[in-house]
């Protein structure tokens, strides 16, 4: 029988279970150079409408939910004051050196960068820990997840793992706000 998602395909689940149970981990991070201490993509097996399949997951910490949410919004305000707006893009030079932004980049960067501290000060983005599921996933059931915690590392995802597939998952529904760290502006 072919599987149009491989990540519903026996063979595929078996093969990731016996890698894991080899590993010793009840999931598989993906090399990716995304992976950070806020941000990891990884695999696991878990159930989804009574069978096993692979769950292709994203968790990241709510502080980087946060900071997203914050620059998804100036973004849209830049793109209202500058109708040319189509993002700043970052280009290196033969050496590997940051090229200068144009001039109008330049004051869409500091609009930007602007429009982040007023909705910070204002504590005008509040997040809250989720777990999102995407049944039309290309490769087994896509999962995003954000939670509450310093960083991502192997114990936050193998407790994340543990208790999803244990149905013990208790998300927190604390609305929270963040401040960007003095050294991060």
């Amino acid at each position: 029988m072919t599987f149009s998602n491989p990540g519903f395909d026996p063979q595929n689940v078996d093969s990731l279970k016996a890698e894991l149970k080899k590993s010793g981990k009840n999931f598989k991070i993906i090399p990716d150079d995304e992976n950070s201490d806020e941000f990891v993509n990884f695999y696991f097996v878990g159930m989804f409408e009574g069978r096993e399949v692979i769950y292709d997951a994203a968790l990241y910490t709510l502080r980087l939910h946060h900071a997203s949410e914050v620059y998804e919004l100036a973004e849209h305000e830049a793109a209202k004051k500058f109708p040319n707006f189509k993002g700043i893009t970052y280009e290196e030079d033969e050496n590997g050196n940051m090229k200068p932004l144009s001039s109008e980049e330049e004051e869409v960067g500091w609009f930007i960068t602007e429009i982040i501290m007023e909705l910070e000060e204002e504590e005008a983005v509040k997040v809250q820990e989720f777990v999102d599921i995407d049944t039309n996933h290309d490769y087994g059931v896509g999962l995003d997840a954000a939670l509450n915690v310093d960083e991502i590392n192997e114990k936050v995802i193998s407790s994340f793992v543990s208790e999803f597939n244990d149905d013990t998952l208790v998300l927190d529904d604390t609305l929270y706000t963040f401040q960007t760290e003095e050294d991060e502006i």
